[in-house]
């Protein structure tokens, strides 16, 4: 499980998907991606996303205590990153 304090301090996060470049995200982008992927899923959840009704609370949930989804055809991964300036 990653540690909770990455994510106070995150700058973005790297997104993998099957068959797609990695892609990078900031921390509202990638909610709304997982909000969209969720929001197909419904009747399929994780167990540990089924106590929440909301879209939003599954979606936070998941950014802030997992690193992978699994997707047909694999899974998303993503992974909180520090930019430098």
């Amino acid at each position: 499980m990653p540690d909770p304090i990455m994510f106070h301090n995150a700058d973005a996060y790297v997104l993998l998907e099957p068959s797609q470049p990695e892609q990078f995200f900031a921390p509202a982008e990638l909610l709304e991606k997982l909000k969209a992927v969720l929001a197909k899923r419904q009747d399929d959840l994780p167990i540990d996303l089924q106590k929440f009704s909301d879209l939003d609370r599954q979606a936070k949930h998941l950014m802030e205590t997992a690193c992978e989804l699994n997707v047909d055809g694999g899974y998303l991964q993503w992974y909180v990153v520090r930019l430098e300036k």
